[in-house]
């Protein structure tokens, strides 16, 4: 699989995520808030493509030394990329996420090798690529990342400490691991995204229109996995009532479900509850599902 090709998957992925309708709780094609609209992350995932296929390039040219694949440096270029046109945090998440994702794909030789050579890459990560990543969270200036005693990204030492302690993007994940999806994904190998995520969308779109799949898709990540920016905003519990409504609308007949999930949405858009990790995790399942299509052509 060429360079070029992961790229358009990985833009594909990041529109078809946003525009899934009525994706609960976020911007969608229905939906502005207040500081962020659906066109600035049309935007934002059209332009980190040139990055991903460079991220691609650049990992097939180190393929036998994957310390330099440099994910770090590509994830604070697309945060950068973004940030040009788009002055919000949309794809920080989608950006962590997809990086690696089309950096494994572009030396994997089949879809079976693919999570395992994300494992791969994110293990020989560098303090380099640490420090990009806490310069990419800046840059996006997430919120809702949380106050850490360690290696807390909103420290003005981090950097410096990430350097004396010798600690790698991987060891900072791992160490969020535990209160962040997104980081623990990142560190074992995407279980999420590969056991729940992927299968939904890519059994539902053989029969289903591809917004259906994408909501869906949404929705079932959503009912198995509390929502970590919900919980770090407004608890664990919280995050999990917001599962439980997930999974209640599911199992709902159609007609039921066309009319619960339009007021799912409107309860947590009014109470500020956005599953925003929900949403990173649903694009890089559809970007999975897409390239396991291409890599069986």
């Amino acid at each position: 699989m060429d360079s070029k090709t992961i790229a358009q998957i990985a833009q594909i992925a990041s529109v078809l995520e946003v525009s899934g309708y009525p994706k609960p709780g976020n911007v969608h094609r229905t939906r502005d808030f207040h500081d962020m609209v659906f066109e600035d992350f049309l935007i934002s995932g059209i332009a980190i493509g040139d990055t991903i296929k460079e991220s691609c390039d650049n990992t097939l040219k180190f393929k036998d030394d994957l310390s330099k694949a440099n994910l770090g440096k590509y994830i604070l270029k697309g945060v950068r990329e973004t940030d040009k046109w788009i002055k919000n945090n949309t794809n920080l998440g989608i950006v962590m996420m997809i990086i690696p994702i089309a950096s494994a794909a572009i030396f994997s030789s089949n879809f079976d090798d693919l999570q395992i050579n994300i494992g791969k890459l994110l293990e020989n990560t560098t303090v380099d690529d640490a420090i990009n990543l806490y310069d990419a969270i800046g840059i996006a200036e997430a919120g809702g990342m949380g106050s850490q005693d360690e290696y807390d990204v909103t420290s003005t030492n981090a950097k410096e400490e990430l350097i004396k302690n010798n600690q790698t993007m991987y060891d900072v994940l791992d160490i969020s691991a535990s209160w962040d999806s997104l980081a623990y994904e990142l560190t074992n190998k995407m279980p999420v995204t590969f056991e729940i995520g992927y299968p939904t969308f890519y059994s539902l779109k053989k029969d289903s229109s591809i917004n259906y799949s994408t909501l869906m898709t949404f929705l079932t990540i959503l009912s198995q996995v509390p929502d970590t920016l919900i919980s770090r905003k407004y608890g664990i519990e919280k995050a999990e009532e917001v599962s439980e409504m997930a999974l209640d609308i599911i199992n709902y007949d159609r007609d039921k479900f066309n009319k619960e999930i339009k007021l799912f949405d409107d309860y947590l858009f009014e109470n500020k509850l956005n599953p925003g990790t929900t949403a990173d995790l649903t694009a890089a399942s559809i970007m999975i599902s897409y390239l396991k299509e291409e890599f069986e052509k």
